[in-house]
């Protein structure tokens, strides 16, 4: 059974737009890159995701990496049996070949556009793609607005947890999923990535895609090599980072690969969930932005850990900051929402960009290109 996941390799955050399409595929892991060029409309999305299914099909594990600016749209695709991905080159990504040639191949779909047609719209191209540009700077001037609020709630919490019970939960974790091993004289590596992503829909998550196993483990019975899974429940804001930095510490100095997945309002310091292959082990936070439920789960079989920090919280001091903690929630959840409606403003002006392009497209033999490019990766 063929291991499908998705997740997201960029966001939309207080710092813009954050990146980390460099995690994706490690160039001496990888046997194939390709860059896949091209303007909006142009089918990269479509290129890339018919080639995924394909080797789905073949009962082959892939990811899927979506667009943060539209969840149903992909910046990539990773066929972990053949080593290779496939990811969108264009702007704001801008992945350019590291190795031409020994890894990356660019494919450029500009060779399959009628460029006079293309041209004829060139004012209202830029129009709408300046319109579209200024829908993402003031959505992210909310979300910086939105940290802020987030910080308040943070600080409220950290002065409420009992820190000495966290730590304890940490020991206990640790001494049961790491006993016996040794220090490594290779650190693990970690790779990052968003489970959550703050769209032109929302909030768009796939936590159950990445609990449905780990890719090179399908043949691992109907558990996917997913042995426990730790569900960590928090308010939002609250900052879990200590937890899952010791956490994933430990399992780097014994030489464990990870998987690290952060939060879009702290995309460079708060990991939110972690992913340990190795061991079998997954750590999932959840908030009422990116909820799951264990009968969501749906691959069965791993055993179900609960965890809610506000077993470990001061009662009186978050009773006396009541009124102030529902104000700020209130504060975030508005901020949040402009965002969301001007990711849509933006999508929607981008939408009239692409359907300049669609029309000047060569789309049949963009198909052939892509049945060709799948029968290069099927002698990898």
């Amino acid at each position: 059974m063929s291991i499908e996941r998705h997740y997201f390799p960029g966001n939309n955050t207080p710092q813009g737009f954050f990146s980390y399409y460099g995690h994706i595929l490690g160039q001496r892991e990888a046997r194939r890159i390709f860059c896949i060029k091209g303007g909006p409309g142009t089918g990269k999305s479509t290129f890339m995701r018919k080639i995924g299914e394909e080797f789905l099909r073949m009962g082959e594990d892939v990811d899927f990496l979506h667009c943060s600016a539209d969840e149903n749209s992909l910046d990539g695709v990773i066929l972990h049996n053949r080593k290779a991905a496939l990811i969108d080159g264009t702007s704001p990504h801008m992945t350019d070949p590291v190795s031409p040639g020994a890894v990356d191949k660019i494919i450029n779909l500009g060779e399959y556009w009628n460029e006079d047609g293309i041209a004829a719209n060139k004012a209202e191209i830029i129009d709408f793609s300046e319109e579209s540009a200024g829908w993402y700077r003031i959505c992210y001037n909310y979300l910086k607005a939105a940290k802020h609020v987030y910080k308040s709630l943070e600080e409220i919490y950290n002065g409420a947890v009992e820190s000495s019970e966290i730590y304890r939960i940490v020991a206990d974790i640790i001494a049961r999923e790491f006993q016996g091993m040794e220090i490594s004289l290779r650190p693990g590596r970690v790779k990052k990535f968003f489970a959550s992503a703050i769209t032109a829909s929302g909030m768009v998550h796939y936590l159950d895609s990445l609990l449905s196993g780990f890719p090179g483990c399908s043949g691992s019975g109907d558990e996917g090599g997913l042995k426990r899974i730790y569900i960590i429940s928090t308010p939002v804001g609250f900052s879990n980072r200590s937890f899952m930095e010791v956490l994933s510490e430990g399992a780097m100095y014994r030489g464990m690969d990870m998987e690290a997945f952060y939060c879009a309002m702290c995309p460079e310091e708060k990991m939110e969930h972690l992913l340990i292959p190795s061991l079998g082990v997954a750590f999932i936070t959840v908030n009422e932005y990116h909820d799951l439920e264990p009968w969501e789960i749906s691959r069965p079989g791993p055993e179900i850990v609960l965890l809610d920090t506000s077993d470990y919280m001061n009662s009186v001091i978050l009773e006396g900051k009541e009124s102030l903690i529902t104000t700020l929630r209130t504060e975030y959840d508005i901020l949040l929402n402009q965002a969301v409606k001007c990711l849509e403003k933006a999508r929607e002006a981008h939408m009239r960009v692409e359907e300049m392009y669609i029309p000047n497209m060569r789309f049949f033999e963009i198909s052939r290109l892509g049945e060709e490019v799948a029968a290069e990766l099927k002698k990898l």
